[in-house]
């Protein structure tokens, strides 16, 4: 009956130490009403001693760290309980996954005096609530210096190319002017003005392009978008032999993988940086990959070179910001984009300009247009910026026409006889008055046949067939697929090939003899 008694007396003792063990696993309360498990002073040192320890991440003296209070996706909350430790907007806050992978998370909003909201550019599988996170206290930085060229980075500056670590000096935010220098539209046009030879008939006689200018090649999914710009990197890299840089923005890793290898084997691998943020990535990492690619262009253009910018393709950027627009709960535009449409494409394009004094930037984007519309917002936005646009027909690939170039709605402000010379100019007109007369004859040739026009119809017409057929080309980057051998056709050999077939030289041959040919046929 005493050790009963003993027993029940120790117990009831032990009862009031385990109440004060309690707040270990008591639920806390935060002001905004989230709600978080309770961990001790002791315990979040251990998790902060094991965070740091394990992947070499969180600030040595302790400062700036939050737990994760909500994760929805791409998007998580991190509540912070000391107001210095809050990170600024596009501030970058570090967190390791449950098996150690280490996740960077941008600030996108801030909800209350503790509590952001973050945008993850890295997949947040395995991420825990209630885990340590830790503020950078700066922005997205990546490498900078000549160590990029031949490496492939992502949209925070991780090598993609198992090729270890950069050889550069330091990093840079990425969403910062290097050299923030006014605009002159002089470095662009007129006197200076210094005409890049591609190789492309279409680009070289209709749509020249001009060093420091930004041509934009719009088409719908699967029109050879990406088929054309890769060719220009082929044909311009080539004879350049300057800097270049890719930045690829939401589209195929196969496509990008293929670019890689074709640029290491053709030896020019040595001349490019590759930024990518392909599909696989999630909507911030699409959205800010843009960033990183100028970047290593502003980093170059400040070294007085003139920079090759390629970007594959600008609607995914649009596209990602949307996607992270809706998981904040932005209200959208009338048309579904993000409210701050105009402003984000103006952010990018305006950086892309020639500096008086140093080196230019000339730029090259892929534009997808959905649903073959040109007339969508977001389509819009961006070729108000460009002095070239070269738009890809459906029509014309139904046809086999590669490129698919549609000439009648391309446009392009370079094409100008101060720009080109007045030769060059006088027969690029002349061209375009043969493509409208075709358009506008074609209905009726389908009804009654080109026999029943007048001579001088027929002539135009028939003109107008081999003209559109000898400026399709074969491409180098197509070969494997068409088994035809890639052809570069010089600006002097594009332009009097289509003056002799104006001036009736090869009437005597068919359009079909015109099809997939480089220069003119001798006869």
């Amino acid at each position: 009956m005493d050790d009963k008694t003993n027993e029940s007396e120790e117990n009831e003792a032990e009862e009031p130490k385990a109440q004060e063990a309690a707040p270990a696993t008591q639920i806390m309360e935060l002001p905004s009403g989230i709600k978080l498990p309770y961990l001790t002073p002791k315990v979040e040192a251990a998790q902060h001693k094991k965070a740091v320890h394990k992947g070499n991440i969180g600030n040595e003296d302790g400062s700036g760290v939050g737990r994760i209070v909500s994760v929805q996706g791409p998007v998580a909350d991190i509540y912070f309980e000391k107001i210095d430790d809050i990170p600024s907007l596009y501030d970058c806050v570090e967190v390791l996954t449950i098996d150690g992978q280490r996740v960077l998370l941008q600030t996108a909003e801030h909800l209350s005096a503790n509590v952001v909201r973050t945008v993850a550019l890295m997949d947040t599988l395995n991420l825990q609530l209630n885990a340590v996170c830790y503020n950078t206290f700066q922005p997205i930085t990546i490498p900078m210096g000549d160590g990029c060229y031949g490496r492939v980075m992502d949209s925070v500056g991780r090598p993609l190319d198992n090729a270890g670590e950069y050889d550069c000096p330091g990093r840079v935010p990425t969403r910062y002017l290097m050299k923030p220098v006014g605009f002159n539209l002089a470095n662009k046009k007129g006197e200076r003005a210094e005409i890049l030879e591609t190789g492309i008939k279409y680009f070289d006689l209709l749509f020249p392009l001009v060093k420091g200018s930004k041509t934009g090649i719009l088409g719908g999914a699967g029109c050879g978008k990406t088929v054309v710009i890769l060719e220009l990197i082929h044909n311009i890299v080539k004879g350049h032999g300057g800097a270049c840089v890719f930045a690829g923005i939401g589209e195929r890793i196969r496509e990008g993988n293929e670019l890689y290898y074709e640029l290491k084997e053709a030896g020019l691998l040595q001349n490019v940086m590759l930024a990518f943020g392909q599909m696989d990535q999630p909507p911030g990492a699409r959205a800010e990959v843009v960033n990183a690619g100028i970047c290593l262009a502003e980093y170059l253009q400040s070294k007085n070179k003139d920079v090759l910018l390629f970007m594959d393709n600008v609607y995914r950027y649009i596209q990602g910001g949307q996607e992270v627009s809706t998981l904040l709960g932005r209200v959208p535009a009338e048309t579904g984009y993000q409210p701050t449409l105009a402003s984000e494409v103006s952010a990018v394009q305006e950086r892309i300009r020639a500096t008086e004094g140093g080196g230019s930037i000339t730029a090259f984007q892929a534009v997808y247009v959905p649903a073959d519309d040109m007339t969508d917002p977001a389509v819009v936005a961006i070729f108000s910026y460009l002095d070239g646009m070269i738009v890809l027909s459906r029509d014309l690939v139904q046809r086999g026409m590669y490129p698919a170039i549609d000439p009648l709605q391309s446009s392009c402000t370079n094409l100008d006889p101060d720009v080109v010379g007045k030769r060059h100019y006088d027969i690029a007109e002349n061209v375009i008055q043969h493509f409208n007369k075709h358009n506008a004859l074609k209905r009726i040739v389908a009804v009654i046949g080109v026999e029943e026009l007048n001579k001088d119809d027929q002539k135009i017409f028939t003109r107008a067939d081999k003209l559109y057929n000898f400026m399709t080309q074969p491409f180098h980057v197509s070969e494997v697929f068409t088994g035809k051998k890639g052809a570069y056709v010089s600006i002097e050999e594009s332009v009097e090939g289509c003056a002799r077939i104006i001036n009736g030289d090869f009437d005597e041959l068919k359009k079909e003899d015109f099809y997939m040919i480089g220069k003119v046929p001798r006869i």
